[in-house]
């Protein structure tokens, strides 16, 4: 069973490959949309995770034969009132790097003692430009006053998680992936794909 994923993050593309193998799914292959970098992506016009998601995977799966998945996912801090959110991959504007948008997190709460936060993910699953189903995450932390760990990428290096005792970016990928937002989203699509998909397919 081949899953195209539409997502141009490196990032989170390394983490949806490794997650099939990792968690048992040997029969579920996850590749890259093709052609995905010349399609004209779609205008983010959502004001939720599961929005962004659902838009992008109807939209992409008009562009596959096979079944296709798209994510949206961000950090959500309480003292923010809820920001950076959907907005987390463009914080700091439009092209904004990793960086600036951390730097500018921490920038805002800098003189702020109340850090909790926690990342949410929402995976959305589409066929012929129709949704198929959605699937969510979601891990509870804070926010570090610096930066710690190279590992992951975004803001995992100032998201604390307490059961690990250090940040994300300082825990290993296969051990992040266990707990993290966007594998609990994945892992939910994969056990759906394998219970639904595959006994669609043997009738």
């Amino acid at each position: 069973m081949i899953l195209h994923c539409a997502t141009t993050n490196a990032g989170k593309l390394r983490e949806f490959r490794a997650a099939a193998g990792h968690w048992g799914f040997p029969e579920i292959s996850i590749e890259s949309l093709p052609g995905l970098k010349s399609i004209e992506p779609p205008l983010e016009h959502g004001t939720t995770f599961e929005a962004n998601a659902t838009d992008k995977a109807m939209y992409y799966s008009r562009y596959s034969p096979e079944c296709v998945f798209a994510d949206d996912s961000g950090l959500v801090v309480d003292a923010l009132g809820g920001a950076p959110g959907v907005y987390s991959a463009r914080y700091a504007g439009p092209d904004a790097r990793d960086s600036e948008n951390l730097n500018l997190l921490l920038e805002r709460l800098e003189v702020i003692d109340e850090r909790s936060a926690r990342f949410e993910c929402v995976v959305a699953l589409a066929k012929a430009g129709g949704l198929l189903a959605t699937f969510r995450g979601t891990v509870q932390g804070r926010i570090t006053r610096t930066a710690r760990g190279s590992n992951g990428f975004g803001y995992d290096p100032v998201f604390y998680y307490e059961p690990f005792g250090c940040t994300f970016g300082e825990a290993g990928e296969a051990r992040k992936l266990d707990v993290s937002h966007r594998g609990q989203a994945l892992r939910a699509m994969l056990t759906w794909c394998r219970e639904s998909l595959s006994s669609d397919r043997s009738r």
